[in-house]
C-alpha cells in the first residue's frame, strides 16, 4: 500500500496543506540542511545554494503530490525525484548515501511535528504514529533503505542522526550566506531568531543560535491568535517575490 493508493491521514494533510506549518518546516530545515555532513551534495548540484527558497518549494510540491495526489500523481512525483537523484549520482560517479536520504526524511517528520505543535496543538500519540507511517510509506516509495518500522524506532534513529550526522563546516557558512542573499539581512536575522526556538538543542548549539524571549512568547501564543488571513496578507513580505507561490501552496480544508 502506498500513500497514493489510500487517503493520507488528516494530520499529514494539516501539516502539508497549511501555510503556517510549511513556513516553519522551511525555517527548521534551512538550519539543519546547512549542518548535514552530506551538504556537499547540495553544493555539487548548486540547486539549493543557487535558489534556496525555490528548492524548498519543490520539496513542498513533492510532499503535497504524495499527500493530496491520486496514485498516478504520486507515482509521477516519485519517478521525477528518483530520476533527478540518479542524474546527479551519474554526474558525480558516486552514490548519495542512504543515511542522507533517511536524515532528510527524519528531518521533515520532526519539523512537521514541531510545526503542528506551534500552529495547532501537540500531536496525540496516535497522530504521531499516523504522521510517521505516512512518511515511512513515502520513504519506501522513494526506495530509501533502513527506514525504521515504528515511531519509537524512528525517534531513537533521529537522536542518533543529530549526534553523528551534523557538523558546522565552511559549507554551513556558505549556505547561510546564500540564505541571506535570498532573504536580505533583516529577514535573515528574524529567521535565525525563529530557528533558535524551533530547532533541536544540538542544531542550535552548532549554529550558535540564541533563543529570544519575544520569539518564545509569540510561538507559545501563536495557535491561540493565528488567523489565516493575516499570514495570507503577510506572505509577500515574508518571502518577497514568492507571495503568489506561498498562497498557492496553502490547501486548507483538503
Amino acid at each position: 500500500m502506498t500513500i497514493g493508493e489510500q487517503a493520507a491521514p488528516a494530520v499529514a494533510r494539516r501539516i502539508w496543506g497549511t501555510l503556517d506549518t510549511i513556513l516553519l518546516i522551511f525555517a527548521g530545515s534551512a538550519a539543519e540542511f546547512a549542518l548535514n555532513k552530506a551538504v556537499d551534495w547540495l553544493f555539487y548540484t548548486g540547486a539549493l545554494p543557487g535558489a534556496p527558497v525555490e528548492r524548498f518549494f519543490e520539496t513542498v510540491r513533492f510532499a503535497q503530490a504524495m499527500v493530496f495526489g491520486d496514485p498516478q500523481t504520486a507515482a509521477a512525483a516519485v519517478r521525477a525525484v528518483n530520476a533527478a537523484h540518479r542524474h546527479v549520482e551519474e554526474q558525480r560517479e558516486r552514490r548519495i548515501p542512504q543515511w542522507a536520504y533517511r536524515d532528510t526524511l527524519f528531518m521533515l517528520i520532526d519539523y512537521g511535528e514541531r510545526a503542528h505543535r506551534i500552529v495547532f496543538k501537540p500531536m496525540t500519540d496516535a497522530e504521531r504514529r499516523c504522521s510517521f507511517e505516512a512518511s515511512r510509506l513515502i520513504g519506501e516509495q522513494l526506495g530509501i533503505r533502513g527506514v525504521p518500522p515504528s515511531y519509537a524506532a524512528y525517534h531513537s534513529a533521529r537522536e542518533q542522526h543529530l549526534r553523528h550526522h551534523l557538523a558546522h563546516s565552511d559549507l554551513t557558512d556558505r549556505l547561510y550566506g546564500k540564505y541571506e542573499e535570498a532573504l536580505g539581512p533583516v529577514r535573515m536575522a528574524l529567521l535565525r531568531d525563529l530557528q533558535a526556538s524551533l530547532v533541536p538543542a544540538r542544531v542550535r548549539s552548532l549554529l550558535g543560535l540564541r533563543r529570544r524571549r519575544y520569539v518564545e512568547i509569540l510561538l507559545r501564543a501563536y495557535r491561540h491568535v493565528r488567523g489565516g488571513w493575516l499570514l495570507w496578507l503577510l506572505s509577500p513580505l515574508l518571502l518577497p517575490g514568492h507571495g503568489g507561490t506561498l498562497r498557492a501552496l496553502s490547501r486548507p480544508g483538503e
